[in-house]
């Protein structure tokens, strides 16, 4: 059995949430392409699954920061095709390119705030899941079975 079984119990769920989600998401500074690079980088976890009182969904984001530089690629693919620019600053443009190559643009200091951005975001997401999956009555049994019971 795989550390997170219990997550290929709750796929309908998954995609119910993912649905109702997506207003949320169209309202944050990611895309849909963007929120969806994201998500592949996240998993979720039930921290304290032994514990009924404590347990809860949790968004693991330590690989995240991986796809961070394509997030930058998606955004400058979508402004290269006429989209609207991006939040995280800049045209993509000669300059930019420059800037990014000598160190004084992009990258870190943006990526703090993307990383920072989607940490919050996932989060907010695991914490819908939950709701939803205690108003449908499944917390208790998802709960359990990622606690071996």
């Amino acid at each position: 059995m795989t550390e997170n079984a219990w997550t290929d119990r709750i796929v309908g769920e998954r995609m119910t949430v993912d649905q109702e989600f997506s207003r949320r998401v169209a309202n944050s500074r990611f895309t849909s392409q963007e929120w969806s690079l994201i998500m592949t980088a996240t998993e979720f976890e039930i921290a304290n699954p032994d514990d009924p009182e404590r347990a809860r969904i949790v968004a693991n984001t330590d690989k995240v920061e991986q796809i961070l530089p394509e997030l930058e690629n998606v955004r400058s693919q979508v402004g290269a095709m006429g989209g609207a620019p991006s939040e995280a600053g800049g045209s993509g443009g000669i300059v930019d390119s420059i800037k990014g190559a000598l160190g004084m643009g992009g990258g870190g200091g943006s990526y703090d705030a993307e990383r920072e951005a989607a940490e919050t975001l996932t989060q907010e997401y695991a914490e819908e899941l939950q709701s939803h999956l205690e108003s449908n009555g499944r917390w208790e049994s998802v709960r359990a079975f990622a606690a071996g019971e």
